[in-house]
């Protein structure tokens, strides 16, 4: 007797998309069978021609919480995020107060989760300077590793670190770090404009590349397992592409905006459109497609970094003074799938970009994938879907977003976490620590 069974004519399991039924006991997969067997359960559900994924898995997501509240919660974000097919978050360190820094702040943030969150939910730790001797207790504790940022990080708590200093922490402690790339020496200040390409010009793509490099260069000395985020100039993506030939552990991540926005496209004044690293022009996009295909970015994550909408300053338009990020942890996979179908890519690498290799990054086994003994974490998808975004949809506490008003192709049906459904009603999710560290008490 099993407590689920949905079946699809879609279902994207890793050997591909597939006719299938999968049987869900307690809240694991129990097994995966064939589209019309009979399965004895009180609870068929049968998608027909929508699509079945595993929930997807977003490895940067910025909830604020506690401290910037105002500008995203774990209520709002993880049902923002549930009700664009993802089912777990890892949350970023920054820029909640206090930042993810030390073992007592880890609690702050987990007190703070507890009882609100619609998916399951993980955390990351933060190096800054002066915090080494507590990345090894933060560590065992839980985190799934570590940001830090070569660059201002736009919060004061959160400075950053040089690489001398970043390889001091990989020196500290075995464990994965993950870094904001971009090089200080290669930044100067946008003047103040309302114009995208004064801030485009302020942020070159030689910042990346100078500090993709620094990274490479650190996890060659310290033997270290690094990651590159948000991974905007394809420049960059030669230097990821060498260390991988070198046996470096170096990966890379890329974001919806930089794969499917374009800066020729970003009218006058729209800072919702401004983050950091930022978005560039659509051949740049290409490249970054190209580097998707053939592995040198493992994954898609959206970056998900709201603020409330007085921070974009609407007002005057002004790049220089608004704040950095874009807020698309419900519209990421539409937003993705449109793009990627118009390429010939298929919904199974859509998948792998966005689900599995995600929890790979961060050693989730159980995530990202629709296996027998996988958590029971399932999307109902529509892939041919329509609709129009609008702000009045969206979920995460803040609906500012540059999304508004496009096209998207790709509609999600349905959430099941762990085999229940997300109905934004009684959430249910867990909060998630390092497989080998100790159960949070």
């Amino acid at each position: 007797m099993f407590d689920l069974v949905v079946r699809s004519r879609r279902a994207v399991t890793l050997e591909g998309e597939r006719p299938a039924a999968v049987a869900v006991r307690g809240e694991q997969i129990a097994a995966v069978e064939a589209y019309d067997a009979p399965l004895d359960t009180a609870n068929d559900v049968d998608l027909g021609e929508l699509a079945l994924l595993p929930g997807l898995v977003d490895t940067h997501v910025h909830v604020n919480e506690p401290g910037r509240t105002e500008w995203e919660g774990f209520s709002t974000a993880t049902r923002a995020a549930a009700a664009g097919g993802v089912t777990t978050i890892v949350d970023m360190p920054l820029n909640s107060v206090p930042p993810t820094v030390t073992v007592e702040a880890l609690r702050v943030k987990q007190k703070a989760a507890t009882g609100q969150c619609h998916v399951d939910v993980g955390f990351w730790g933060g190096v800054v300077p002066g915090n080494a001797a507590e990345l090894p207790a933060l560590h065992d504790a839980g985190v799934f590793g570590f940001k830090a940022f070569l660059a201002d990080s736009g919060v004061s708590e959160f400075p950053p670190v040089d690489a001398e200093q970043l390889a001091a922490a990989v020196d500290t402690v075995g464990a994965l770090f993950v870094v904001h790339a971009e090089d200080p020496n290669h930044l100067r200040a946008a003047p103040s404009s309302p114009a995208y390409r004064d801030f485009l010009a302020s942020r070159p793509p030689e910042a990346e590349y100078a500090a993709i490099a620094t990274v490479v260069g650190v996890a060659r000395a310290a033997r270290g397992r690094m990651h590159i985020l948000h991974l905007s100039a394809a420049d960059a993506l030669p230097v990821i592409a060498a260390a991988h030939t070198e046996g470096i552990l170096v990966t890379a991540e890329t974001c919806p905006h930089y794969l499917t926005l374009d800066a020729a496209h970003v009218p006058a004044g729209a800072t919702e459109f401004k983050c950091c690293p930022p978005i560039r022009d659509a051949a740049n996009a290409e490249r970054l497609w190209a580097g998707l295909a053939e592995g040198v970015i493992s994954c898609v994550v959206s970056d998900h970094s709201p603020c409330t909408p007085d921070l974009k300053c609407p007002d005057t338009g002004d790049f220089a003074a608004a704040w950095g990020g874009i807020a698309s942890v419900q519209i990421g996979l539409p937003a993705v799938w449109t793009a990627a179908r118009a390429r010939g890519h298929t919904l199974a690498e859509v998948v792998t970009w966005m689900a599995l290799r995600p929890a790979e990054l961060v050693g989730l086994s159980g995530k990202g994938r629709i296996a027998a003994g996988a958590d029971a974490d399932l999307v109902g998808f529509n892939p041919d879907g329509r609709f129009i975004v609008h702000a009045r949809d969206l979920f995460h506490r803040n609906p500012v977003t540059p999304y508004a008003g496009q096209s998207l192709t790709g509609v999600v049906t349905a959430t099941w976490l762990r085999g229940r459904p997300v109905t934004g009603n009684r959430p249910h999710g867990r909060l998630l620590i390092r497989k080998d560290a100790p159960p949070v008490r």
